[in-house]
């Protein structure tokens, strides 16, 4: 059984929801572990929330809605961003902190070669005024590795988007400009002083292998790799991503 006094927390990527955790729920249930999924700004059920473009506004505004105890982090994508941003800040309300896919810096610079090309953020933000389902579509696939993971979880995904509100385009404009803005090398080094469990797949196209290599270094961990996912392995290998993790949680109790 997991810690009695952590529950397990999730903060979804750009462009969903909470219920994109859905496929979780039943195995970590049988496991014994409660799942509170929270919702990021102009996302899900909050599409009529001002939103504020800033990790740390982010950050704050997920911390508000976590409960009052510590909790077992988990944040996948840019949610990996905001839970990285508390568990950095407020390491007093994290008893461990879960990364799925998640990097230190989403874009590519000088300095940093394992990020995505700032071209594709540009043309999101661009096209979010005149395409705004073909650019979900698109992120859709992006995170996917191959044509037989998107037959099994696009309809997963999109029905998610269904169930549990699209985001606004307000929503999405201020999620893209965190990703673009975000630099959490230097904090990651010295700043997050909790245990660590960091998930990845090995065919990601948004995260490259490299980039979450360099984040291990950085959180003196070793990844734990899905070699035939893509961006969003807890989904297409939800049980075996839940052995993982209550094996990770369990080793917390006897720590």
């Amino acid at each position: 059984m997991p810690p009695p006094h952590l529950t397990l927390a999730t903060v979804h990527g750009w462009g969903f929801n909470a219920r994109v955790f859905d496929p979780l729920r039943e195995p970590l249930t049988r496991a014994g572990i409660d799942l509170f999924c929270a919702e990021l700004p102009g996302h899900g059920g909050r599409g009529d929330e001002v939103v504020d473009p800033t990790l740390p506004a982010w950050a704050a505004d997920c911390l508000d809605a976590l409960p009052a105890d510590p909790v077992a982090l988990l944040g996948w994508s840019l949610g990996g961003q905001v839970a990285l941003e508390i568990a950095i800040r407020h390491p007093q309300r994290i008893g461990a902190l879960i990364l799925v896919s998640a990097t230190p810096k989403f874009v590519e610079g000088p300095d940093w070669i394992y990020g995505c090309d700032p071209a594709v953020l540009d043309r999101f933000a661009r096209d979010l005024e005149t395409d705004y389902t073909g650019i979900l579509d698109d992120f859709l696939f992006l995170q996917l590795q191959g044509r037989g993971e998107a037959r099994t979880l696009i309809p997963h995904l999109r029905a998610a988007l269904r169930m549990g509100g699209e985001p606004t385009p307000a929503g999405l404009r201020a999620g893209l400009e965190i990703l673009r803005m975000t630099d959490l090398r230097v904090d990651v080094r010295d700043g997050v002083r909790v245990p660590v469990l960091l998930v990845a797949g090995r065919l990601d196209r948004l995260v490259p292998p490299e980039a979450e290599e360099w984040l291990a270094q950085a959180l003196r961990t070793e990844p734990h790799w899905f070699e035939k996912a893509g961006h969003a392995p807890f989904l297409s290998n939800p049980e075996a991503f839940c052995r993982l993790l209550t094996g990770f949680l369990t080793g917390l109790d006897h720590a």
